[in-house]
Protein backbone atom coordinates (compact mmCIF):
# COMPACT_ATOMS: atom_id res chain seq x y z
CA UNK A 1 0.00 0.00 0.00
CA UNK A 2 2.67 2.28 0.82
CA UNK A 3 4.04 2.12 -2.35
CA UNK A 4 1.03 2.88 -4.26
CA UNK A 5 0.31 5.86 -2.36
CA UNK A 6 2.24 7.93 -5.17
CA UNK A 7 -0.07 6.00 -7.88
CA UNK A 8 -2.92 6.31 -6.17
CA UNK A 9 -2.54 10.17 -5.08
CA UNK A 10 -2.17 11.29 -9.15
CA UNK A 11 -4.71 8.89 -10.39
CA UNK A 12 -7.09 10.65 -8.24
CA UNK A 13 -6.13 14.16 -8.78
CA UNK A 14 -6.56 12.98 -12.87
CA UNK A 15 -10.28 12.21 -11.70
CA UNK A 16 -10.68 15.08 -9.73
CA UNK A 17 -10.03 17.16 -12.99
CA UNK A 18 -11.71 14.96 -15.27
CA UNK A 19 -15.70 14.55 -13.34
CA UNK A 20 -15.04 17.81 -11.42
CA UNK A 21 -15.63 21.15 -12.99
CA UNK A 22 -15.26 23.25 -9.72
CA UNK A 23 -11.96 21.68 -9.79
CA UNK A 24 -10.66 22.75 -12.83
CA UNK A 25 -12.20 26.24 -12.43
CA UNK A 26 -10.14 26.80 -9.39
CA UNK A 27 -6.97 28.68 -9.36
CA UNK A 28 -3.60 26.86 -9.78
CA UNK A 29 -3.46 27.30 -5.82
CA UNK A 30 -6.08 26.42 -4.38
CA UNK A 31 -6.03 23.05 -7.39
CA UNK A 32 -2.77 22.67 -5.14
CA UNK A 33 -4.15 22.46 -1.67
CA UNK A 34 -7.15 20.32 -2.87
CA UNK A 35 -4.41 18.12 -4.19
CA UNK A 36 -2.64 17.92 -0.77
CA UNK A 37 -5.89 16.97 1.32
CA UNK A 38 -6.72 14.12 -1.37
CA UNK A 39 -2.73 13.18 -0.96
CA UNK A 40 -3.13 13.08 3.05
CA UNK A 41 -6.34 11.09 2.69
CA UNK A 42 -4.49 8.40 1.33
CA UNK A 43 -1.28 8.45 3.45
CA UNK A 44 -3.77 8.62 6.32
CA UNK A 45 -5.65 5.61 5.44
CA UNK A 46 -2.72 3.63 4.96
CA UNK A 47 -1.20 4.87 8.79
CA UNK A 48 -4.67 3.96 9.80
CA UNK A 49 -4.72 0.67 8.20
CA UNK A 50 -1.38 0.04 10.05
CA UNK A 51 -2.64 0.89 13.38
CA UNK A 52 -6.45 1.54 13.27
CA UNK A 53 -6.17 3.18 17.04
CA UNK A 54 -5.61 6.22 15.55
CA UNK A 55 -9.01 7.28 14.35
CA UNK A 56 -9.29 9.97 16.68
CA UNK A 57 -6.45 11.88 14.74
CA UNK A 58 -8.27 11.72 11.38
CA UNK A 59 -9.42 15.14 10.72
CA UNK A 60 -6.34 16.49 11.85
CA UNK A 61 -4.12 14.32 9.47
CA UNK A 62 -5.69 14.72 6.22
CA UNK A 63 -7.55 18.34 6.60
CA UNK A 64 -4.24 19.68 8.59
CA UNK A 65 -2.71 20.33 5.14
CA UNK A 66 -5.26 22.53 3.60
CA UNK A 67 -4.88 26.46 4.16
CA UNK A 68 -7.63 28.11 6.34
CA UNK A 69 -9.22 30.40 3.25
CA UNK A 70 -10.01 26.72 1.96
CA UNK A 71 -12.92 25.92 4.27
CA UNK A 72 -14.29 29.21 2.63
CA UNK A 73 -13.92 28.48 -1.16
CA UNK A 74 -14.95 24.63 -0.73
CA UNK A 75 -18.43 23.41 0.16
CA UNK A 76 -19.15 20.30 2.05
CA UNK A 77 -20.70 18.89 -1.08
CA UNK A 78 -17.95 19.35 -3.03
CA UNK A 79 -15.68 17.98 0.06
CA UNK A 80 -17.78 15.12 -0.06
CA UNK A 81 -17.66 15.13 -3.86
CA UNK A 82 -13.80 14.55 -3.40
CA UNK A 83 -13.85 11.91 -0.59
CA UNK A 84 -15.99 10.01 -3.10
CA UNK A 85 -13.86 9.88 -6.16
CA UNK A 86 -11.16 9.16 -3.76
CA UNK A 87 -12.04 6.58 -2.78
CA UNK A 88 -13.09 5.13 -5.91
CA UNK A 89 -9.62 5.28 -7.06
CA UNK A 90 -8.66 3.31 -3.98
CA UNK A 91 -11.02 0.30 -4.20
CA UNK A 92 -10.40 0.44 -7.76
CA UNK A 93 -6.73 0.04 -7.25
CA UNK A 94 -6.53 -2.63 -4.27
CA UNK A 95 -8.72 -5.15 -6.24
CA UNK A 96 -11.48 -7.41 -4.40
CA UNK A 97 -9.17 -8.06 -1.19
CA UNK A 98 -12.09 -8.25 1.43
CA UNK A 99 -10.16 -7.02 4.18
CA UNK A 100 -8.95 -3.92 2.42
CA UNK A 101 -12.65 -3.06 1.04
CA UNK A 102 -14.07 -3.16 4.74
CA UNK A 103 -10.94 -0.99 5.66
CA UNK A 104 -11.94 1.63 2.90
CA UNK A 105 -15.68 1.77 3.44
CA UNK A 106 -14.82 1.92 7.30
CA UNK A 107 -12.34 5.02 7.18
CA UNK A 108 -14.61 6.61 4.67
CA UNK A 109 -17.17 6.98 6.82
CA UNK A 110 -14.79 8.57 9.82
CA UNK A 111 -13.73 10.82 7.21
CA UNK A 112 -16.82 11.69 6.01
CA UNK A 113 -17.86 12.33 9.64
CA UNK A 114 -14.40 14.18 10.24
CA UNK A 115 -15.24 16.60 7.48
CA UNK A 116 -18.70 17.19 8.34
CA UNK A 117 -17.49 18.29 11.96
CA UNK A 118 -14.99 20.43 10.85
CA UNK A 119 -17.43 22.74 8.39
CA UNK A 120 -19.71 23.01 11.63
CA UNK A 121 -17.14 24.18 13.96
CA UNK A 122 -16.35 26.50 10.98
CA UNK A 123 -20.15 27.65 10.93
CA UNK A 124 -20.54 27.89 14.36
CA UNK A 125 -17.63 30.13 14.86
CA UNK A 126 -18.71 31.86 12.00
CA UNK A 127 -22.37 32.34 13.71
CA UNK A 128 -20.76 33.59 16.78
CA UNK A 129 -18.91 36.08 14.48
CA UNK A 130 -21.87 37.14 12.90
CA UNK A 131 -23.89 37.58 15.95
CA UNK A 132 -21.23 39.81 17.31
CA UNK A 133 -21.13 41.87 14.55
CA UNK A 134 -24.51 42.48 14.58
CA UNK A 135 -24.91 43.37 17.85
CA UNK A 136 -21.64 45.73 17.15
CA UNK A 137 -23.93 47.35 14.14
CA UNK A 138 -26.97 47.94 16.14
CA UNK A 139 -25.65 49.29 19.18
CA UNK A 140 -23.58 51.98 16.53
CA UNK A 141 -26.88 52.66 15.10
CA UNK A 142 -28.73 52.61 18.83
CA UNK A 143 -25.92 55.09 20.12
CA UNK A 144 -25.87 56.87 16.62
CA UNK A 145 -21.89 56.28 17.47
CA UNK A 146 -20.30 55.79 13.43
CA UNK A 147 -17.21 55.33 12.37
CA UNK A 148 -16.07 54.85 8.87
CA UNK A 149 -16.05 50.98 9.03
CA UNK A 150 -19.78 50.97 9.24
CA UNK A 151 -20.66 50.32 6.15
CA UNK A 152 -18.04 47.58 5.98
CA UNK A 153 -19.58 46.02 9.22
CA UNK A 154 -22.72 46.33 7.44
CA UNK A 155 -21.37 44.43 4.14
CA UNK A 156 -19.72 41.53 6.23
CA UNK A 157 -23.52 40.73 7.39
CA UNK A 158 -25.26 40.34 4.29
CA UNK A 159 -27.38 43.23 5.01
CA UNK A 160 -29.92 42.90 1.86
CA UNK A 161 -31.69 46.03 2.53
CA UNK A 162 -32.10 48.54 0.08
CA UNK A 163 -33.30 52.48 0.25
CA UNK A 164 -35.35 53.36 3.26
CA UNK A 165 -35.74 51.83 6.50
CA UNK A 166 -36.74 52.28 10.50
CA UNK A 167 -36.59 50.80 13.42
CA UNK A 168 -38.84 48.83 15.44
CA UNK A 169 -38.03 48.45 19.37
CA UNK A 170 -39.92 46.07 21.79
CA UNK A 171 -39.60 43.74 24.92
CA UNK A 172 -37.34 40.76 24.23
CA UNK A 173 -39.51 37.44 25.05
CA UNK A 174 -38.12 35.03 27.45
CA UNK A 175 -37.20 32.35 24.37
CA UNK A 176 -36.43 34.58 21.36
CA UNK A 177 -36.56 32.86 17.97
CA UNK A 178 -34.28 35.00 15.84
CA UNK A 179 -34.36 32.24 13.02
CA UNK A 180 -37.92 32.75 13.15
CA UNK A 181 -38.20 36.63 12.69
CA UNK A 182 -35.71 36.55 9.75
CA UNK A 183 -37.75 33.92 7.75
CA UNK A 184 -40.63 35.67 8.59
CA UNK A 185 -38.81 39.20 7.29
CA UNK A 186 -37.62 36.81 4.47
CA UNK A 187 -41.25 36.21 3.83
CA UNK A 188 -42.12 40.15 3.13
CA UNK A 189 -39.63 40.80 1.28
CA UNK A 190 -37.30 42.43 4.02
CA UNK A 191 -34.06 42.26 5.96
CA UNK A 192 -33.16 42.82 9.37
CA UNK A 193 -30.95 43.28 11.71
CA UNK A 194 -31.47 42.12 15.42
CA UNK A 195 -29.91 43.11 18.80
CA UNK A 196 -30.72 42.76 22.49
CA UNK A 197 -30.41 45.50 24.62
CA UNK A 198 -30.93 44.23 28.18
CA UNK A 199 -34.94 43.55 28.44
CA UNK A 200 -35.36 45.22 25.10
CA UNK A 201 -35.19 43.68 21.26
CA UNK A 202 -34.45 45.92 18.93
CA UNK A 203 -35.17 45.29 15.19
CA UNK A 204 -33.77 47.28 12.28
CA UNK A 205 -35.94 46.81 8.97
CA UNK A 206 -35.37 47.11 5.53
CA UNK A 207 -37.02 46.23 2.45
CA UNK A 208 -34.73 44.15 0.00
CA UNK A 209 -36.60 44.42 -3.11
CA UNK A 210 -36.19 48.57 -4.54
CA UNK A 211 -39.75 49.10 -5.75
CA UNK A 212 -40.55 49.70 -9.70
CA UNK A 213 -42.42 52.70 -10.61
CA UNK A 214 -45.57 50.20 -11.35
CA UNK A 215 -44.84 48.42 -8.28
CA UNK A 216 -44.51 51.31 -5.34
CA UNK A 217 -48.14 51.43 -4.28
CA UNK A 218 -48.16 47.66 -3.61
CA UNK A 219 -44.96 47.70 -1.76
CA UNK A 220 -45.54 46.61 2.32
CA UNK A 221 -45.45 50.08 4.68
CA UNK A 222 -42.89 49.09 7.53
CA UNK A 223 -46.03 49.41 9.61
CA UNK A 224 -47.94 46.08 8.16
CA UNK A 225 -44.05 44.70 8.10
CA UNK A 226 -44.00 45.67 12.29
CA UNK A 227 -47.04 44.09 12.71
CA UNK A 228 -45.99 40.68 11.21
CA UNK A 229 -43.23 40.20 13.20
CA UNK A 230 -44.84 41.60 16.29
CA UNK A 231 -45.30 37.71 17.62
CA UNK A 232 -41.84 37.37 17.90
CA UNK A 233 -41.72 40.02 20.23
CA UNK A 234 -42.43 39.94 24.40
CA UNK A 235 -45.43 41.63 26.04
CA UNK A 236 -45.80 44.65 26.06
CA UNK A 237 -45.34 48.27 23.97
CA UNK A 238 -44.24 47.84 20.51
CA UNK A 239 -42.52 51.20 18.95
CA UNK A 240 -41.99 51.59 15.65
CA UNK A 241 -39.58 54.74 14.78
CA UNK A 242 -40.27 56.85 11.43
CA UNK A 243 -39.06 55.87 8.02
CA UNK A 244 -35.57 57.21 7.07
CA UNK A 245 -33.66 57.05 3.72
CA UNK A 246 -30.60 55.13 4.58
CA UNK A 247 -28.96 52.60 6.65
CA UNK A 248 -27.04 55.12 7.63
CA UNK A 249 -30.00 57.36 8.93
CA UNK A 250 -30.89 54.75 10.81
CA UNK A 251 -29.62 56.60 14.14
CA UNK A 252 -32.49 59.03 14.05
CA UNK A 253 -35.40 56.67 13.84
CA UNK A 254 -34.02 54.71 17.20
CA UNK A 255 -33.78 57.44 18.73
CA UNK A 256 -37.40 58.40 18.55
CA UNK A 257 -38.61 54.62 18.65
CA UNK A 258 -36.51 54.33 22.34
CA UNK A 259 -37.79 58.04 23.15
CA UNK A 260 -41.75 56.36 22.26
CA UNK A 261 -41.29 52.99 24.21
CA UNK A 262 -39.94 55.00 27.12
CA UNK A 263 -43.15 56.64 27.35
CA UNK A 264 -45.41 54.17 25.76
CA UNK A 265 -47.15 53.03 29.03
CA UNK A 266 -48.64 56.83 29.34
CA UNK A 267 -50.85 56.21 26.69
CA UNK A 268 -53.47 53.86 28.11
CA UNK A 269 -54.77 53.01 24.37
CA UNK A 270 -51.76 52.54 22.56
CA UNK A 271 -51.79 50.23 20.13
CA UNK A 272 -49.52 47.46 19.39
CA UNK A 273 -47.05 48.51 17.44
CA UNK A 274 -47.49 52.17 18.19
CA UNK A 275 -45.96 54.59 15.54
CA UNK A 276 -42.90 56.49 17.10
CA UNK A 277 -45.22 60.41 15.87
CA UNK A 278 -48.30 59.09 17.65
CA UNK A 279 -46.40 59.47 21.03
CA UNK A 280 -45.09 63.35 20.24
CA UNK A 281 -46.89 64.87 23.04
CA UNK A 282 -45.58 61.99 25.81
CA UNK A 283 -42.11 62.31 24.24
CA UNK A 284 -42.45 66.01 24.19
CA UNK A 285 -43.29 66.09 28.28
CA UNK A 286 -40.61 63.68 29.33
CA UNK A 287 -38.10 66.10 27.54
CA UNK A 288 -37.54 64.51 23.83
CA UNK A 289 -35.86 67.80 21.76
CA UNK A 290 -36.44 65.59 18.96
CA UNK A 291 -40.43 65.37 19.84
CA UNK A 292 -41.00 69.25 20.58
CA UNK A 293 -38.69 69.91 17.16
CA UNK A 294 -41.44 67.94 15.22
CA UNK A 295 -44.57 68.85 16.98
CA UNK A 296 -42.75 73.18 16.29
CA UNK A 297 -42.04 71.88 12.43
CA UNK A 298 -45.14 69.86 11.49
CA UNK A 299 -48.01 71.58 13.13
CA UNK A 300 -47.20 75.44 14.73
CA UNK A 301 -44.71 76.66 12.51
CA UNK A 302 -46.99 75.98 9.04
CA UNK A 303 -50.01 77.22 10.54
CA UNK A 304 -48.60 80.14 12.33
CA UNK A 305 -46.90 80.59 8.54
CA UNK A 306 -50.32 80.13 6.80
CA UNK A 307 -52.46 82.41 8.96
CA UNK A 308 -52.80 83.67 11.97
CA UNK A 309 -56.50 83.49 12.13
CA UNK A 310 -55.90 79.70 11.92
CA UNK A 311 -53.58 79.48 14.75
CA UNK A 312 -56.35 81.59 17.02
CA UNK A 313 -59.17 79.77 16.21
CA UNK A 314 -57.06 76.23 17.35
CA UNK A 315 -56.16 77.63 20.41
CA UNK A 316 -59.81 78.87 21.41
CA UNK A 317 -61.28 75.57 20.32
CA UNK A 318 -59.12 73.54 22.05
CA UNK A 319 -59.11 76.01 25.00
CA UNK A 320 -63.33 75.50 25.20
CA UNK A 321 -63.16 71.88 25.36
CA UNK A 322 -63.50 71.68 21.33
CA UNK A 323 -66.69 73.42 21.53
CA UNK A 324 -68.05 74.79 18.45
CA UNK A 325 -70.45 77.22 20.07
CA UNK A 326 -68.50 78.41 22.78
CA UNK A 327 -65.49 78.96 20.05
CA UNK A 328 -67.21 80.91 17.91
CA UNK A 329 -68.94 83.25 20.68
CA UNK A 330 -65.34 83.94 21.88
CA UNK A 331 -63.93 85.20 18.71
CA UNK A 332 -67.80 86.56 17.37
CA UNK A 333 -68.01 84.69 14.39
CA UNK A 334 -70.93 82.19 13.57
CA UNK A 335 -70.39 78.30 14.14
CA UNK A 336 -70.14 77.38 10.57
CA UNK A 337 -66.86 79.42 9.92
CA UNK A 338 -65.37 77.39 13.08
CA UNK A 339 -65.87 74.48 11.54
CA UNK A 340 -64.66 75.93 7.93
CA UNK A 341 -61.63 76.98 9.79
CA UNK A 342 -60.97 73.43 11.51
CA UNK A 343 -61.43 71.95 8.19
CA UNK A 344 -58.47 74.42 6.55
CA UNK A 345 -56.63 73.22 9.87
CA UNK A 346 -56.75 69.37 8.57
CA UNK A 347 -55.76 69.94 5.31
CA UNK A 348 -52.66 71.91 5.92
CA UNK A 349 -51.39 69.96 8.98
CA UNK A 350 -53.23 66.69 8.20
CA UNK A 351 -54.42 66.53 11.63
CA UNK A 352 -58.37 66.61 12.78
CA UNK A 353 -58.90 68.62 16.05
CA UNK A 354 -62.38 66.89 16.92
CA UNK A 355 -60.23 63.61 17.60
CA UNK A 356 -59.55 63.24 21.14
CA UNK A 357 -56.11 61.84 20.39
CA UNK A 358 -55.48 64.11 17.40
CA UNK A 359 -56.55 67.30 19.68
CA UNK A 360 -54.03 66.11 22.08
CA UNK A 361 -50.98 66.38 19.80
CA UNK A 362 -52.55 69.62 18.36
CA UNK A 363 -52.43 71.33 22.01
CA UNK A 364 -49.11 69.92 22.26
CA UNK A 365 -47.81 71.60 19.51
CA UNK A 366 -49.03 74.90 20.58
CA UNK A 367 -47.71 74.82 24.03
CA UNK A 368 -44.38 73.71 23.06
CA UNK A 369 -44.00 76.24 20.18
CA UNK A 370 -45.59 79.03 22.35
CA UNK A 371 -42.53 78.03 24.30
CA UNK A 372 -40.37 78.18 22.05
CA UNK A 373 -40.93 81.58 21.00
CA UNK A 374 -41.21 83.19 24.08
CA UNK A 375 -37.24 84.10 24.37
CA UNK A 376 -37.22 85.22 20.75
CA UNK A 377 -40.39 87.93 21.76
CA UNK A 378 -38.12 89.01 24.81
CA UNK A 379 -35.02 89.87 23.18
CA UNK A 380 -37.18 91.77 20.22
CA UNK A 381 -38.81 93.65 23.78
Amino acid sequence: MRSLSGELATSTLKRLDDELSWYRDMPPGRRSAVGLVAQAGITSFISWFEDPTTTAWIAADVFGAAPRELLRSVSLQQTLQLIRITVEVVEHRVGDDPMLREAILLYSREIAFASADVYARAAEARGLWDARLEALVVDSILTGEYDSELPSRIAALGWNGHGAVSVLVGTAPRMLDVDQLRRTARHLDADVLIGVQGSRLVLVIGRTDPPEESEADAQRSFLEIAKELEPGFGSGHLVLGHEVPTLLDAAKSARAALAGFAVARSWRNAPRPTLSDDLLPERAFAGDSLARGTLINRIYKPLQAHSKELLTTLWCYLDNGRSLEATARELFVHPNTVRYRLKRISEVIGYDATGAREALVLQSALIVGSIAEAPERGQRG
